[in-house]
């Protein structure tokens, strides 16, 4: 496997050379490399993304798991070497079909959902909540496998985070960036 060459800033144009079983991020210019998922993560999110496909079937809507790169902040003038920000979010739901290209999603998702790991955690709670909150994804939940629980995070009319809510295990969770999608914990939460 070839692992990116160290240097100091890294951009769109080094992570498209990269080897496909490389997991890795970059913000800011800065590489963050990513240790495969565990077992219950990867359960956690065909569950996730079964239900909301089976919600989208027929939509205009398309969910999107890893790996599934996103340019939160690229711009139409912007060539890759001027794009010095790449996630891969463990699921993303792209209502805007003109966001999507050959390489991913370039713009903010609509709705993103994260999927703690022990790796990620703090990554996931601080680094990215501000990443999505300045890109304006405007839903963001926060699953947490070992507490079996979802936090909902939405944006306000000023475009900060608020917590709207959180679920446990028995509850239907609420989709709010889709109309009339509940997701059933039960089943994410076996």
């Amino acid at each position: 496997m070839a692992y990116p060459a160290e240097q100091e800033r890294y951009s769109f144009a080094e992570y498209l050379t990269w080897d496909e079983n490389v997991r890795g991020e970059i913000i800011s210019g800065e590489i963050f490399m990513m240790p495969s998922p565990l077992r219950i993560h990867q359960e956690i999110l065909m569950e996730l993304s079964r239900q909301l496909a089976n919600f989208l079937e027929g939509k205009r809507c398309g969910v999107y798991p890893a790996p599934f790169s996103v340019r939160l902040f690229e711009k139409d003038s912007d060539t890759p070497e001027d794009i010095d920000t790449v996630v891969e979010p463990d699921i993303s739901v792209v209502c805007d079909q003109s966001k999507l290209d050959r390489h991913g999603c370039k713009g903010a998702p609509d709705f993103i959902i994260e999927i703690l790991s022990p790796s990620s955690r703090r990554h996931d709670r601080i680094v990215k909540v501000n990443l999505y909150q300045q890109a304006g994804v405007h839903e963001y939940w926060i699953v947490n496998p070992d507490e079996q629980s979802v936090i909902v995070l939405l944006q306000d009319a000023n475009g900060y985070y608020r917590l709207h809510e959180e679920y446990g295990k028995k509850d239907i969770a609420k989709v709010n960036s889709l109309e009339g999608c509940f997701i059933e914990l039960c089943k994410v939460f076996p």
